[in-house]
């Protein structure tokens, strides 16, 4: 088959050999959160547990379709990020810097992995201590969970994305929290990172988004992140940018070696999904990354925070939407949350007690993208007065 041939057949999860790839990269993503998750420790160097999650994703990616026919491009699809406290997100430190973890650190953990260019990416947040998390750290933190388990009951083939946005800002305000403005959950596709349907976390004048409705066969990253502080956050220091994409249809001719140089090595090693300045060699690639950026030549991800003192959450996961209903590929368990709040609110409590799986009459294409790593059991309905779900 031609290059024009297999653009023009857009792979999707008709495919059984789709499913399987997205979800052997989401094994993958969620053993590399797993294992960052014990890494946070107090006095653990951010950039080092940064570093340690992406070598295992890499390292896990590339034992896999050693013997395939044509080479297959795998690994990284987002670099890892501990983001804390009141840092909102994108922090992946170079190894020159020296900040550490701290004990009752509230850290969001931010990773993706692809395999051929079909992405599973997760956030998680996790507070740095033993025992159950309680008061404000505990509200934020089932804020964004509670709002990431209605909209996994809302994304699914036939509603709208304005339904979800609503339902995410309804659920978040019970918490007496705040939904971050300008993050978007988008549709994935092979590799594409940030498709153009999206959901928006926030409505508001100053961003809009086209309606769109979920249609069967479709991928998405829910992403949620929530505040106890306004969600409005600032950029403070654009140095602390790390992590950049190619904008793929820009060019400029580079007047800078250095840049010319670094430009020439993202092309080779990271011509389309994010990456980490720590890939780049650091002192040659704080000079080049500049020029390269002011040419529009990448997309940063800058750094984000709200006000000293203000706690964020962040949970992130990957939804297929399958025949047989909604799939959540990636996800970790909460530590024990206590929070000050409970839903009392039936339509909260109705959305959360909907199903993800749909029954289809006949039996409907049963055994389409069953290959692979077995599905996920079903999503149970979720208890709003605990804050818990079966861990989907």
């Amino acid at each position: 088959m031609s290059d024009e041939e297999r653009e023009e057949m857009e792979l999707d999860l008709a495919s059984p050999e789709v499913v399987t790839k997205y979800k052997n990269a989401a094994e993958i993503v969620n053993k590399a959160l797993q294992l960052v998750v014990k890494e946070c420790k107090p006095k653990a160097k951010i950039g080092d547990v940064c570093e340690k999650g992406d070598a295992f994703i890499r390292e896990q990616t590339g034992n896999m379709y050693k013997n395939a026919k044509k080479k297959i491009e795998k690994g990284v699809a987002f670099p890892t990020c501990l983001s804390v406290n009141n840092t909102v997100c994108h922090f992946s430190p170079l190894a020159s810097d020296t900040s550490e973890l701290q004990e009752g650190d509230m850290v969001k953990i931010d990773m993706g992995c692809h395999i051929d260019g079909f992405i599973a990416v997760v956030a998680h947040t996790h507070v740095v201590q033993e025992g159950p998390v309680t008061g404000r750290k505990a509200d934020v933190v089932a804020a964004a969970n509670t709002a990431a388990e209605v909209a996994l009951r809302l994304v699914r083939p036939g509603k709208n994305n304005k339904d979800v946005t609503d339902a995410i800002q309804k659920v978040v305000a019970t918490y007496d929290c705040k939904t971050v403005e300008g993050v978007l959950s988008h549709q994935l596709k092979q590799f594409v990172i940030d498709g153009n349907k999206v959901i928006l976390s926030v409505s508001n004048p100053d961003t809009r988004v086209d309606d769109a409705e979920f249609e069967e066969n479709e991928v998405y990253a829910v992403d949620i992140v929530v505040s106890t502080g306004e969600g409005k956050p600032k950029l403070l220091d654009e140095k602390q940018t790390t992590i950049y994409k190619r904008a793929v249809d820009k060019n400029y001719h580079l007047k800078m070696k250095t840049s010319r140089f670094i430009f020439s090595e993202i092309n080779q090693k990271f011509p389309i999904l994010p990456f980490t300045a720590r890939a780049l060699e650091e002192k040659r690639a704080r000079l080049g990354l500049v020029e390269c950026v002011n040419h529009d030549l990448l997309q940063p991800y800058p750094v984000l925070h709200e006000k000293p003192g203000d706690y964020v959450a962040h949970i992130k996961f990957t939804v297929l939407l399958m025949p047989n209903g909604s799939d959540r590929i990636t996800s970790h368990p909460l530590q024990e949350l206590q929070p000050t709040k409970t839903i009392d609110d039936p339509e909260i409590k109705a959305w959360l007690a909907l199903g993800t799986k749909t029954k289809k009459k006949g039996g409907g294409k049963k055994k389409k993208g069953k290959k692979g790593e077995g599905d996920k059991a079903d999503a149970e309905p979720m208890d709003a007065s605990t804050n818990e779900a079966a861990a989907s």
